[in-house]
């Protein structure tokens, strides 16, 4: 076999992708891990997406808009896709995919309840790791929904360790690798390792089937997969081409359709004898006959039955390949995976820095390794799915003008990085734009056409709206895409050397007419106070901020901080251009005037209360009454975020920013007007802020005080104040109340599956921990402060970014008892040899003990944490 063994081959590879319209591999992990209770799949007349498409479903009924799997991956399109399944001889079902509870079923809303692992990945995925942890035992699905009906929402989730099911070590380590000859030619080794101490049986089914296109009229030709010899399975599809299947000897060979079992599920006749769920009816009742006795169709697996010596591996190879060859399985074709792992090892040589501790590397690596395993083919068409049945529900009025009526024009059909592939298994603006961040370490190129995805015209709405998330996509999340389009342009720009300025071009175009819509939606009374709503902080406000009470106006600081941001980022972003494009020099000035006129209303219209030192929203009641919301959150943190450090020299090449700014600065003096500039004699530097020194004073002591916002895990997202000091407020006679939840939530605001209201969230530290270093870089030494504060201990502010980042990265390592905080009680599981390597990277955590909560696997915008750690060497 001819191998390619060039140092650092998959930079090279990342430069021919770079080259391509959209710099993707042909084939990646693109296989949603959660397709049913989806809203794209849910076409009921009354919006209940979990229980129109429900997991007992999902093995029985084809999906409209997409597949899903086990460690699987598919071509770009999804028009053929891999997978595995496996039986333990004693579940009801075969086990095709991750098991969950729904939104409804869960004390805190919807949660995967399995054991996964993201072990190792490389953005061409030539070389791709996945562990999957199956009990032995009957997996407890009945008791899992059960424990947690039983379970209030000031109780914990009860999760599959909880059942005791991997107490004695009766498990199967799971584990698919796949490592590419070629991007259309892929060889998938399966090793399954017996845990427990007895021999035990197992059923695989490495499973090919092609996503069920036809029967919407999507495709001319159904395609076909259909046996070459008993190693050898031919598929062919009319846009793909043709594909051919290798596997090694097999217990049997199983055809089926990838077809609905209309008969079971509704009552109707079966269009085909064989359908989706055909392999689980076998292989659970031992009766192969009419899957083994075919030779074609839409799903195909080759099925392996297995016994497995306690302490044993058994190794199944396969190979999917564009090409038809005598011998798939030469003598050195297990070198390959030799090759690609070590050239893996070479590319993250290359980016992760080679002082840090191994186990810094390993956390970094994994948490690369989840970013792209996240990445997921994604389709809806907005205008196909109101106006068209599936089949099951006829059109109604309902969903004519139901959920998400107004975004017709979206027609999305992209590979994204998702947040979570189970939980979350769609986009959000402001997560997409995060994941990017850290994505720009390892693959920029891929990172800045996200970036811009989103901006286009099958997402973006006419008026300037990102779409927020499919479950509203009119809901609002915080504008930090001109943040994060900066960080993605300097990550590549340290790297390189060199920066792209046509992608701030393209990029600066598109935010133009989002930060417009922004100031004509957001901005009620013309007063630079913004509403913004909802804004991705969910439950951490007093009440709904989507859906204020009648007759009052929520005026709120995060909302118009996030605009201050917003409008300086835009600045730096046109400077940076200037320099290259003088023509950008007008949006520069625009920018910063935009930039004043905010600063000047959040701290002179009210939301700053002088008694104790921290912004507030306020009630605007009947147009007359005013009331401060009294609750120190991130709400009132997030003035801080918006800092720039401007160079007088830079400046000097822009003479109409210059005159501006001189004039601005001397009529606002001169008048007693706020001005948010601060310049230091002794530095060529300009300081741009939403808050003058003594306000950020004030904020860090705030911030820095373990008995408010800092945690042993970061910065909690409210003040652990309104643990013993709840907040409750009267608002035209209606009561509310907000209390420290440090862990799960415990309102049912969002369907209890998020909470802003204690725990601690990567991308908001992120944000305050960059926002600080600028800070430094104005007023290095000049500026110490108490950190933690009534330690005594002074520290500059390069010091502070640097110890809130040491408690985040506190959360993933291992201390002394080789106990990672982030694992809770669940450590002495993953104290056990196979397990002490393995790191999860949660969607938040616990604001007292750093537990992981939430998602489990959302690691786009918590991989935010290996720039940090490069950041603070």
């Amino acid at each position: 076999m001819e191998m390619d063994d060039t140092p650092n081959a998959e930079a090279r590879r990342l430069q021919q992708n770079a080259v391509k319209d959209v710099p993707l591999a042909k084939w990646g992990p693109y296989l949603s891990e959660r397709q049913w209770g989806t809203i794209r799949e849910d076409y009921s007349q009354n919006g209940d997406a979990w229980n129109y498409f429900p997991h007992d479903h999902s093995r029985s009924r084809s999906y409209r808009w997409g597949e899903d799997g086990l460690a699987g991956i598919s071509d770009f399109y999804q028009n053929l896709c891999f997978a595995i399944a496996v039986w333990n001889h004693k579940d009801p079902i075969l086990k095709e995919r991750l098991f969950g509870l729904t939104n409804p079923e869960g004390n805190h809303g919807e949660d995967v309840k399995e054991l996964y692992y993201y072990l190792d990945n490389v953005p061409s995925h030539y070389y791709m790791r996945y562990l999957y942890k199956y009990p032995q035992p009957a997996f407890p699905y009945l008791e899992l929904i059960e424990k947690n009906k039983q379970r209030s929402r000031q109780e914990p989730e009860y999760e599959i360790l909880d059942t005791g099911i991997f107490d004695d070590n009766k498990y199967f380590d799971v584990e698919v690798e796949y490592a590419k000859k070629t991007d259309t030619d892929i060889f998938i080794k399966i090793r399954i390792s017996n845990r427990g101490n007895e021999s035990a049986p197992i059923s695989l089914l490495p499973t090919l089937w092609f996503y069920n296109r036809w029967q919407y009229g999507g495709l001319k030709e159904r395609p076909l997969l259909s046996l070459v010899d008993n190693q050898t399975v031919k598929a062919e599809h009319e846009r793909l081409g043709s594909y051919f299947f290798y596997f090694e000897e097999a217990s049997a060979l199983l055809f089926t359709e990838n077809e609905t079992n209309s008969e079971k599920l509704f009552g109707t006749p079966n269009a085909y004898s064989r359908v989706k769920d055909a392999f689980h009816e076998a292989v659970i009742n031992n009766d192969l006959k009419l899957v083994a006795s075919q030779n074609e169709g839409t799903k195909f697996s080759p099925l392996y039955q297995l016994t497995i010596e306690p302490g044993t591996s058994k190794d199944i190879y396969l190979r999917l390949s564009d090409q038809f060859v005598q011998t798939p399985f030469e003598e050195n074709f297990k070198d390959l995976f030799n090759l690609r792992r070590r050239e893996a090892d070479e590319f993250y040589a290359s980016v992760i820095t080679e002082n840090l501790k191994p186990e810094l590397k390993n956390i970094q690596r994994q948490a690369y390794a989840g970013l792209l395993w996240n990445k997921q083919y994604y389709h809806y068409d907005l205008e196909r799915w109101i106006n068209n049945s599936d089949g099951i529900t006829p059109v109604s009025d309902e969903r004519l003008n139901g959920r998400n009526h107004n975004w017709k024009y979206l027609k999305n059909q992209d590979i994204i990085v998702m947040p979570d592939k189970w939980e979350y298994p769609w986009y959000a603006a402001w997560d997409t734009a995060f994941h990017c961040i850290p994505m720009a370490m390892i693959d920029p190129v891929y990172a800045k056409h996200q970036m811009i995805l989103i901006m286009r015209e099958w997402y973006m709405n006419p008026q300037g709206q990102l779409p927020a998330y499919e479950w509203n996509f009119s809901d609002v999340n915080p504008p930090v895409h001109a943040f994060c389009a900066m960080e993605v342009y300097r990550i590549e720009k340290e790297n390189k050397g060199t920066g792209d300025i046509s992608f701030l071009k393209k990029i600066f175009q598109k935010l133009i007419l989002n930060f417009t819509w922004w100031t004509n939606r957001a901005d009620i009374n013309g007063n630079n106070i913004f509403e913004g709503g909802f804004l991705g902080l969910d439950n951490i406000g007093v009440f709904n901020r989507s859906n204020t009470p009648a007759g009052v106006i929520l005026e709120q600081a995060d909302g118009t901080s996030w605009m201050g941001m917003y409008a300086l980022n835009m600045m730096d972003m046109a400077l940076e251009i200037a320099v290259h494009d003088p023509s950008f020099e007008d949006s520069c000035t625009k920018f910063y005037e935009h930039f004043v006129l905010i600063a000047e209303a959040l701290n002179g219209l009210g939301l700053w209360n002088q008694e104790d030192q921290f912004f507030y929203d306020m009630l605007l009641i009947n147009g007359s009454t005013t009331m401060p919301l009294k609750v120190r959150s991130i709400v009132g943190i997030t003035p801080l975020l918006a800092v720039s450090v401007l160079s007088k020299e830079k400046l000097q090449q822009l003479n109409d920013l210059k005159k501006r700014m001189g004039w601005l600065k001397e009529y606002r003096m001169h008048n007693n007007m706020y001005l948010p500039n601060e310049e230091n004699a002794h530095q060529d530097l300009i300081l741009l802020s939403l808050v003058h020194k003594d306000k950020l004073v004030k904020l860090l002591e705030r911030l820095l005080d373990e008995s408010e916002f800092l945690s042993p895990g970061g910065i909690r997202a409210l003040s652990r104040y309104y643990g013993d000091h709840p907040y409750n407020a009267n608002i035209e006679g209606a009561q509310f109340h907000v209390q420290y939840d440090p862990g799960d939530s415990t309102s049912g605001l969002f369907g209890g599956n998020s909470n802003w209201r204690g725990p601690v969230w990567m991308p908001i530290n992120y944000l305050i921990i960059k926002a600080i270093h600028k800070y430094y870089a104005f007023y290095g030494e000049s500026l110490l402060i108490d950190c933690p504060r009534g330690s005594g201990n002074q520290m500059n502010l390069k010091e502070v970014a640097n110890f809130l980042t040491d408690r985040l990265i506190s959360i993933f390592l291992q201390n002394d008892e080789g106990m990672r905080p982030l694992y809770g009680m669940y450590n002495n599981f993953y104290n056990r040899a196979e397990n002490k390597e393995l790191v999860l990277f949660h969607e938040y955590f616990h604001g007292d003990t750093s537990r992981g909560l939430g998602a489990s696997h959302q690691t786009g915008w918590t991989a935010l944490l290996t720039c940090l750690i490069r950041d603070s060497i």
